[in-house]
């Protein structure tokens, strides 16, 4: 059994035990309060009992976790002060990660894993285009049409939209207006690097968890400054991996330490215009994963950025100092310290706003999973570098690594598009010119169906898949509710 990890100090030592780390957790605090530096200890002493880790790095400043650091008067007055015995410079074993492929290895992932309803989310659809969209890739699926990148799928709608008439009596009505948003939406996400993102190789799930010669927890950091330019994009691709991590990993229980931990920083962003379907399924994946070994922790600035049932669940709190200038801030914060075990030797509400920088009221789950009474403390200074990287130091750790060359270059195997594309030139020309095109995929050789009004079939469809997905959660929560809403294969 792994030793209790050392996180902050107050009256008292103030472990997190590994065998309750998967109960997830929350670090909170307002910009600027030391959420980061909090971030990388734990991190750092989850990647020393052999715990990978994923976090992804918002401002740049989390790649130092991989370089030992260096004295200085403020670490060495925490040191003294905490009475830390033994204590040196290290950094962490860290594999980089980025979607664009320019900080880390490239992140991709398949249109047809990512599935109809994130992606009604990425792409801001209404209940009618998420029927059209969820129809598409049942029709896809249906016909043996494989779904990988942008233009698979976009390819995929022109057909559907141009063939309209045919998939009627099986699938019901679609309309061309549905189609067309869809397709402009799809033209925005390439615009923003979505055609570097749904692409193959698709990532590997098990290259996340790793350890190095030592056993060593790899601490895997996607590079996320250039990607929170589109908020939506960040919090859509960590959604997808922890629903992936769901569908892939078995059951354990509660074992002795977690198989990995998931930071998932500006956790606001994830939660922020959620459909409620979506955030109904996003709280049973939060609920359900700890029984795989994974530990989720938000890293936020307010705890009501959390839904209050995801909230509920999480067990192991630092909260960092949060300000109250305003009326709204007076009640976050009274909100904020209900959320705790009750110190009748701490007024917690008036401690909230009176933190110093690197101080934090924490409380971690006990033995017996009972929340610690919460403790005004100080948090340990990180072993590793605090604060960004050179690009040199980057590319040298970047070409050590294990997956190094294993996604750089992008494969583009037959699917959707070439499918269609080659049926489209044995076709003969059509006779007469469509009228209207809504299609981003020009010439495949379908006669358009024109626009079409009426979707009630499809919404009958997509509300009733929605109550047999709800009612066989437990069976297939990710695919079936967070990939594909009616059903069909892995591609």
């Amino acid at each position: 059994m792994s030793d209790p990890l050392l996180i902050a100090q107050g009256d008292e030592p103030l472990y997190l035990l590994p065998g309750l780390a998967n109960r997830h957790g929350l670090i909170a605090g307002a910009t600027g309060t030391g959420k980061t530096v909090t971030l990388q200890v734990m991190a750092e002493a989850f990647s020393r009992i052999g715990v990978p880790v994923f976090a992804a790095d918002v401002k740049g400043d989390l790649a130092g976790i991989s370089q030992p650091g260096k004295d200085n008067p403020k670490i060495a007055d925490r040191v003294k002060k905490l009475k830390l015995a033994d204590f040196g410079f290290i950094g962490s074993p860290v594999t980089f990660w980025d979607v664009f492929g320019e900080q880390g290895h490239p992140v991709r992932a398949t249109v047809s894993e990512m599935g109809p309803l994130l992606f009604s989310r990425l792409l801001n659809l209404n209940d009618t285009q998420s029927g059209v969209l969820a129809l598409v890739f049942k029709i896809a699926d249906d016909s043996g049409m494989l779904l990988l990148d942008l233009k698979d799928l976009q390819a995929m709608l022109q057909n559907v939209g141009d063939n309209a008439s045919q998939y009627q009596t099986q699938y019901g009505n679609i309309s061309a207006a549905s189609i067309g948003a869809i397709q402009r939406g799809l033209v925005g996400i390439q615009q923003q690097g979505g055609d570097k993102f749904f692409a193959e190789p698709a990532l590997n799930l098990d290259d996340l968890m790793q350890t190095d010669s030592n056993g060593h927890g790899i601490i895997n950091i996607l590079a996320s400054d250039k990607l929170l330019q589109s908020p939506k994009v960040y919090a859509t691709l960590l959604l997808w991996m922890l629903s992936e991590l769901f569908e892939k990993l078995p059951e354990v229980g509660d074992p002795d330490k977690p198989k990995l931990v998931f930071f998932f920083d500006e956790a606001h962003l994830l939660f922020n215009d959620l459909p409620p379907m979506l955030q109904e399924k996003v709280e049973q994946v939060v609920r359900l994963i700890r029984s795989k070994g994974v530990g989720v922790y938000f890293v936020t600035q307010n705890p009501m950025d959390v839904p209050q049932i995801i909230l509920g669940q999480l067990g192991n709190r630092v909260q960092h100092a949060l300000r109250a200038f305003t009326p709204i801030d007076q009640k976050a914060v009274k909100a904020a310290a209900q959320t705790f075990r009750t110190n009748p030797k701490l007024d917690v509400e008036k401690c909230i706003t009176e933190l110093a920088v690197g101080e934090a009221l924490v409380s971690f789950l006990d033995e017996k999973g009972t929340p610690g009474i919460v403790q005004r403390a100080l948090v340990c200074p990180p072993h590793s570098q605090i604060g960004p990287i050179t690009r040199e130091q980057r590319q040298q750790i970047m070409a050590g690594s294990v997956v190094a060359g294993v996604y750089d270059k992008v494969v583009d195997r037959e699917s959707a598009y070439e499918r269609l594309k080659g049926r489209a030139e044995q076709a003969p020309a059509p006779t007469q010119t469509p009228t209207q095109s809504t299609s981003w995929f020009p010439n495949l050789g379908f006669p358009s169906s024109g626009g079409r009004r009426g979707d009630s079939v499809v919404e009958a469809m997509v509300k009733s898949a929605a109550r047999s997905v709800g009612s066989s959660v437990g069976r297939q929560i990710v695919r079936g509710v967070l990939g594909s809403l009616l059903g069909g294969s892995r591609r």
